[in-house]
């Protein structure tokens, strides 16, 4: 992929948020419900885990890895900040940054549907390739999508 996010410490224009093909996810914004429902992740952490564009590959290939799709949901960042916390893995907070450390997390009561989410789209993976590959493929399709 040959795409320029920003420098680190910069704020996203946008974030996103991955599901699964097994949570039959509208896609169109219209369609959404007020509420999505929750993740188990999301429910045992008490927020919604959510990436920046430079993220999502590393996110797809880990947390997605046995799913042949996934539902690729664009937040506008400035809709949702007053509720991000920039957090590692092990919830210590940081200011806004675009590197893989540091993630956006959602604290607004688990809440996030058609109020939040701009555009939602769909990736599929080709399933002939090793995962990395395959997810590298897809990512390639939605490349004006993703925009940090």
């Amino acid at each position: 992929m040959s795409r320029t996010f920003c420098n680190a410490g910069s704020k996203p224009t946008y974030i996103y948020k991955l599901i699964s093909h097994t949570s039959r996810t509208p896609t169109s914004v219209d369609n959404l419900p007020e509420r999505l429902p929750v993740s188990d992740i999301d429910e045992r952490s008490g927020f919604i885990h959510l990436s920046t564009a430079v993220q999502i590959p590393n996110t797809l290939k880990f947390f997605f890895r046995d799913d042949p799709e996934v539902y690729l949901l664009r937040i506008s960042y400035d809709q949702v900040e007053k509720n991000i916390r920039w957090e590692d893995p092990k919830a210590e907070v940081c200011g806004p940054r675009g590197g893989e450390g540091m993630f956006p997390h959602l604290y607004n009561g688990l809440k996030l549907g058609r109020d939040e989410v701009q555009n939602v789209t769909v990736l599929s993976r080709r399933t002939g390739d090793n995962v990395a590959e395959g997810w590298d493929v897809a990512l390639q399709a939605v490349e004006d999508f993703l925009i940090y």
